[in-house]
C-alpha cells in the first residue's frame, strides 16, 4: 500500500569523469504540480553522483539510486537514505532495473561491465557472469575502455531474457536471467560509433522486437537482437547521425515510444522524438520551447502516464500533463546541471 498519493519527480546529476567536462552532484526531488525543488542526500555519499533512478513499481514511496559507492535506498521518497548491504568494487552503479514481474527482483548494472541481482529487493545480492567477448573495435589500441552498462531492460512477457547497453560495447542478452550472456553487436566496424550504445528497450507492442540507442542513432531488430536496422531518425549532427540518450515506453500504451536526443554528448541541440505506431515510424516532437542542450532523459508517472517529464544534459527540466502534447519548464536550482536520471512515482 502507497503511503502517499503525491506524485514526485526525481532528478539525478552527475557530472562525467573525462578531462574538460563539468563535474555536477546532487538529487534533487519535485511534487507533481509544484515549482519548488529540493535537495534530498541525506544519507547518500559526500556530493553524490547520480546515475539511475529507480521507483519501486508497487510502492512510491521507495525509491532506489545508483551513486559512485553502490547502490542506496529510500523508504519515504527520499528523506533519508541507506546504503544497500553490496559487495561491489567500489566502482559506481550506472543502471537499475526491477524484473517486470516479480518487484522484489532487482539488478544493477556498473562500471566495468559488471551485473548484481538481489532477489530480495536488495537485502543480499549475487554477481552475475558476464564472460562476453566485446567487438574488436572497442578493444584495440587507443580505444574507449569503459564498458560501464549504462541501461538494463527485461522483456515483460520472458522477465529471463535480459539485455544490457553497454558504452562502447554493443547490445549484451541473456536468455536465462543473467546467467549467461552474449553480445548481440559483433560485426565489422570502422570506428566505435555503432557500438556505443546509451540505452535499450524490449518493445511489447510485437513480440522479438527490441530498441537500441547510442551515439550514431536508434536501431531496431525484430528476432531479439539477431540482426539490427537504423531507424532513421532525423540526424542532427554533420555526421549524419543523431546521438541518442534515452528511450522509453508509455505505461500502459505501447505502441507509443519516446526518445530523448540531440546532436553530440554535448551540443546546444535538444529533441524529443515519438512513434505511435510501436517504434515502426518516428516524428520528431514540435515542444513549443527551445531546449538549449542535448536531451538526456525521460520519466513517466506510471499511475498518470499523461504526467511526463524530460531533462537536459545542462539542467533544463521539462513537465507536461498531457502525454508531451504542451510542455514547460521547471527550473532546477542555480548551477544544477548535468543531468543523468530521473525518476517518477
Amino acid at each position: 500500500m502507497t503511503m502517499s498519493r503525491t506524485s514526485y519527480v526525481y532528478v539525478g546529476l552527475a557530472g562525467e569523469t573525462a578531462s574538460g567536462r563539468p563535474v555536477k552532484s546532487g538529487l534533487y526531488r519535485m511534487a507533481a504540480g509544484d515549482h519548488r525543488w529540493d535537495l534530498v542526500t541525506r544519507g547518500l555519499p559526500e556530493a553524490p553522483t547520480i546515475r539511475a533512478i529507480a521507483t519501486h513499481p508497487e510502492h512510491a514511496e521507495t525509491v532506489y539510486v545508483g551513486t559512485q559507492h553502490g547502490p542506496y535506498r529510500s523508504t519515504d521518497h527520499g528523506e533519508h537514505w541507506e546504503r544497500l548491504n553490496i559487495s561491489d568494487h567500489g566502482l559506481p552503479v550506472w543502471s537499475l532495473l526491477f524484473d517486470p514481474r516479480d518487484s522484489k527482483v532487482l539488478y544493477a548494472g556498473y562500471e566495468n561491465c559488471e551485473i548484481f541481482r538481489s532477489e530480495d529487493g536488495g537485502e543480499r545480492w549475487q554477481q552475475l557472469p558476464v564472460t562476453v567477448r566485446f567487438p574488436e573495435v572497442t578493444v584495440a589500441p587507443g580505444a574507449n575502455p569503459a564498458k560501464r552498462v549504462l541501461e538494463l531492460a527485461a522483456n515483460p512477457a520472458n522477465p529471463d531474457e535480459v539485455y544490457g547497453a553497454i558504452e562502447v560495447g554493443g547490445i549484451i542478452r541473456s536468455l536465462d536471467g543473467g546467467e549467461h550472456r552474449e553480445n548481440m553487436s559483433h560485426g565489422q566496424y570502422l570506428n566505435d560509433d555503432t557500438v556505443d550504445m546509451h540505452g535499450v528497450l524490449v518493445g511489447r507492442w510485437r513480440p522479438g522486437m527490441v530498441f537500441a540507442i547510442g551515439r550514431a542513432g536508434l536501431f531496431s531488430s525484430t528476432d531479439r537482437g539477431e540482426h539490427w536496422a537504423s531507424a532513421r531518425l532525423e540526424p542532427l549532427n554533420p555526421k549524419g547521425q543523431t546521438y541518442c540518450r534515452d528511450i522509453r515506453e508509455v505505461p500502459g500504451d505501447p505502441k507509443t515510444i519516446w526518445v530523448a536526443a540531440g546532436a553530440n554528448f554535448q551540443s546546444d541541440v535538444g529533441v524529443l522524438f515519438r512513434s505511435a505506431d510501436g517504434g515502426l515510424n518516428w516524428a520528431r516532437v514540435d515542444m513549443g520551447v527551445k531546449p538549449k542542450s542535448t536531451m538526456f532523459t525521460i520519466a513517466f508517472d506510471e499511475r498518470q502516464p499523461k504526467r511526463m517529464y524530460c531533462a537536459t544534459t545542462g539542467g533544463e527540466v521539462f513537465a507536461s500533463e498531457d502525454g508531451g502534447q504542451s510542455w514547460a519548464e521547471r527550473h532546477l536550482p542555480e548551477g544544477a546541471t548535468q543531468v543523468y536520471a530521473m525518476g517518477c512515482a
